[in-house]
């Protein structure tokens, strides 16, 4: 009995050891990349690092990103990519120690990770633990996960911010709870950005290949400003990224009937709001058009979910409405009964898709148009795969008497379910011949300690302050705000909140902002004390990492 207590202490200690070991080893990786963009909210968390990291690419910083979305991707400085490889295909926060550990190899000079945790738990040991991040993102609060962070939207928002980096930067396009998300950063010393949607043109946001939203643009944009990346230079960077595997798409097939179609993946929106704007976002484009017609995907581990899919029918006006997957009748039971008449039940447990298409098909009338939502696994991906075999509709007849779609040009079609697509795949082999080149980062001015006091005046409750928009003056090249703010006169973001939140807007500007984040979050530091960083963090060129995707990264 004495032998296993042996042991048993023996093993203990090892384990502590390793730990420790493991814990150094981390936080030196972590110390070897100046800034950590932590991106977190309920939907648009891929785009969004994707886009932070087109924009920061663009602006010559070496940046490595990780999404976690339709498919989790390692994206390197030159924009190649490839899977994340999963144990079992689980998904667990703890990989995200590796991934901080491959991107460190790169000497890079920004990280963009999506925040992969659910539970709030999690969600703050990601941050204080895994990644530390100098810049927080809280995209939006929607309602999804809400048997882990809800049950109301206002603890939903709670959870979020348990991401939020104490003595840091937060950036947000939530307007609706933003007095919440304010409460909850000024508890952790946080400074909150308010990333203005109406800031991004429909010209700037008509040079994307894809369809996004100007609360995903204007986020990057404000990230870049931050790290000192001019709007333009932003722009370009965010329009040569590439897409997420679970863009918003729409793709037009003939049908074995000959009957067109055009048909909107939306399934990567799963909660009712996004998938609303969604929707009404590609017919105001002109991408779908009436009649309409959806599909909803069922799964048992989602019956709330799909309730919920079938609740917004009526805000949708759907000629049909088609439910796949299993239970059904969740969704069926969920349609206002005024519209349950038009609901047609093709659902069932591991049902192939040469079993409902044909009806779902023989429903339809010519040239109208399908959305499909709710969630992408089980019949939903035999339904991608059953359209991605019909032949594409190259014709560009329309109806007589209908005005042409103004869609515009779309990529790639790129499949969610896949486990990687077959472009990136060509592209990311290709990378492999050739070196990436060279970027040189300019050698920065002056030390660390000498950093100015920005953030003290910029904090809130601080005494640079200015009345509410509207109220007083606009201190720029534009004059008085008015009635509202300009949409030509650059990047409107304030830390007091959107307009008309009660809050007062910071008086600052963007350049001092700027300044404090570059100089001031880096440490001090003194004679015999370790320098974090190290003397070789800034103007090293970017490497390789290792085939094993590890290395040391205190080792050149």
């Amino acid at each position: 009995m004495l032998y296993l207590y042996f042991v048993l202490l023996i093993g203990g200690v090892f384990l502590l050891i390793a730990g420790i070991i493991e814990q150094r080893r981390h936080y030196a990786a972590l110390h070897t990349i100046p800034s950590r963009v932590l991106v977190n909210g309920i939907r648009g968390k891929s785009s969004i690092t994707r886009l932070c990291a087109g924009a920061l690419r663009g602006g010559d910083l070496v940046t490595v990103a990780k999404t976690t979305g339709t498919a989790a991707r390692f994206i390197h400085p030159d924009a190649t990519e490839e899977p994340v490889y999963r144990k079992f295909g689980i998904a667990n926060v703890v990989e995200q120690i590796g991934i901080v550990r491959r991107a460190a190899t790169y000497r890079p000079d920004a990280l963009v990770i999506e925040c992969m945790a659910v539970m709030p738990a999690l969600q703050e040991v990601n941050q204080s633990k895994l990644i530390r991040s100098t810049i927080g993102v809280l995209c939006n609060v929607r309602e999804d996960h809400l048997a882990e962070m809800g049950p109301t939207l206002d603890d939903v928002a709670r959870s979020l911010c348990r991401s939020m980096p104490e003595d840091g930067i937060c950036v947000t396009a939530e307007k609706e709870r933003f007095h919440i998300l304010q409460e909850e950063a000024d508890a952790r010393n946080c400074k909150l950005i308010y990333a203005d949607p109406e800031t991004v043109t429909d010209e700037e946001l008509r040079g994307f290949s894809w369809f996004t939203f100007k609360e995903n643009v204007a986020i990057a944009l404000v990230v870049a400003d931050l790290l000192g990346i001019e709007r333009s230079v932003a722009l370009q960077g965010m329009y040569d990224a590439p897409p997420d595997p679970g863009v918003l798409s729409v793709e037009k097939y003939v049908a074995p009937d000959g009957k067109r179609l055009a048909f909107a993946n939306v399934f990567a929106a799963n909660d009712p709001e996004s998938t609303l704007m969604n929707i009404n976002q590609l017919l105001d484009l002109g991408a779908i058009r009436r009649p309409l017609n959806v599909v909803i995907n069922c799964r048992p581990d989602r019956v709330e979910r799909n309730g919920q899919m079938g609740e917004i029918i009526p805000d949708l006006e759907p000629d049909n409405v088609f439910v796949i997957g299993h239970p059904s009748k969740s969704a069926i039971d969920a349609i206002p009964a005024e519209w349950r008449d038009r609901a047609v039940d093709l659902g069932g447990e591991r049902r192939a898709a040469d079993e409902f298409m044909p009806t779902l098909l023989g429903r339809m009338s010519d040239g109208s148009s399908l959305v499909a939502i709710g969630n992408i696994h089980g019949q939903g991906e035999e339904l991608l795969e059953y359209l991605a075999e019909l032949p594409a509709d190259e014709s560009d007849a329309d109806e007589p008497g209908q005005p042409a779609a103004a869609a515009p040009h779309q990529p790639q079609r790129l499949d969610p379910y896949a486990s990687y697509p077959t472009a990136y795949e060509e592209r990311y082999q290709a990378s492999q011949t050739q070196e990436i080149p060279v970027i040189t980062i300019p050698q920065p001015s002056g030390r660390y300690a000498e950093a100015p006091g920005a953030y003290a005046a910029a904090a809130p409750g601080g005494e640079h302050r200015a009345q509410p928009y509207g109220q007083g003056q606009y201190h720029g090249e534009s004059g008085q705000y008015g009635q509202g703010r300009p949409h030509d006169s650059g990047p409107s973001y304030a830390s007091g909140g959107p307009q008309g939140s009660g809050q007062e807007p910071y008086e600052g500007g963007n350049a001092e902002l700027s300044a404090w984040f570059r100089t001031a979050r880096q440490p001090s530091h003194g004679p015999g004390q370790e320098q974090p960083y190290g003397d070789d963090s800034f103007g090293r060129p970017p490497r390789r990492p290792t085939d094993d995707g590890g290395g040391d990264p205190s080792r050149a």
